[in-house]
């Protein structure tokens, strides 16, 4: 809702930036103090959560602006992430492989690892999509209301009983009553964090958590792309490309998890 949180002589202060960085931030700090518990070392992991948040980034914008040339006008709109614009399949696969060159550098424990990222990276996704909420990026389709509206938050009787409105400067279309997808998304994805933590407590074996996530986070995506207004369905199926990686990731969670379970039954034969 707020672009720019202040201006220091001249300088912008992105409010999307400032949120982005303090959910890194926030995974940072709980993915080195699970570190610590699983035994790891924390300097291996720290360098390969460095190495995966950098081409994270990379790969979400460059996801982003294949899906949106239109917006890219100079230069400085290919690398201005501090004001909304990045993909989050395109971060995640990014953001995998470089996590992926650490494991293999340090020789870490694949799935351990795999477990304490996934546990960071919800609870950076979520406040992230606070992020988007102040840049107007990721935003939903028109909201069935007649009545036009100052800028805000506002209650409704439809689901999901609120609605945004974004003021000029913000991405998304202003003085338009929207779905506040960004919002439904942080909430949704606060709910799978808090699942992800009980999950890592009491896990049965190494990659639960992470095809846990997957499967959340992918079921949750399918269902928030119905309200999304910035990706138009795919003729004839009508679902958004958005939609496939998301079965896609639901699939893989659950071959994934069988996958384990057979692991898990062949060790106690063995």
């Amino acid at each position: 809702m707020f672009p720019v949180l202040f201006e220091v002589f001249g300088l912008k202060i992105y409010a999307y930036g400032v949120l982005v960085a303090l959910g890194a931030f926030l995974a940072y700090w709980l993915i080195i103090k699970l570190t610590k518990k699983e035994g790891l070392n924390p300097t291996h992991v720290e360098n390969s959560f460095l190495l995966a948040l950098l081409l994270g980034i990379v790969g979400g914008r460059i996801s982003y602006l294949i899906e949106h040339p239109e917006q890219i006008e100079g230069l400085r709109d290919i690398v201005s992430i501090w004001n909304g614009g990045m993909d989050f399949f395109g971060g995640f696969l990014g953001g995998f492989v470089g996590a992926l060159i650490g494991v293999f550098k340090y020789k870490l424990p694949i799935w351990k690892v795999a477990d304490i990222s996934v546990v960071g990276l919800s609870i950076a996704h979520a406040i992230g999509r606070l992020g988007c909420t102040s840049a107007g990026c990721c935003y939903g389709r028109p909201f069935p209301i007649d009545d036009g509206n100052l800028p805000g938050i506002y209650f409704s009787d439809k689901f999901p009983f609120f609605y945004v409105v974004f003021p000029p400067g913000a991405v998304a279309p202003p003085y338009m009553p929207l779905y506040p997808t960004q919002l439904m998304e942080f909430l949704g994805l606060t709910f799978v964090f808090i699942l992800l933590l009980l999950a890592y407590k009491k896990k049965p074996f190494d990659g639960f958590v992470f095809s846990s996530y997957t499967f959340l986070y992918g079921l949750l995506r399918f269902f928030l792309e119905f309200f999304r207004g910035v990706t138009p369905p795919i003729e004839p199926i009508g679902l958004t490309w958005n939609q496939l990686v998301a079965i896609g990731m639901m699939f893989f969670s659950i071959m994934l998890f069988l996958w384990f379970l057979k692991e898990k039954r062949h060790e106690k034969v063995v």
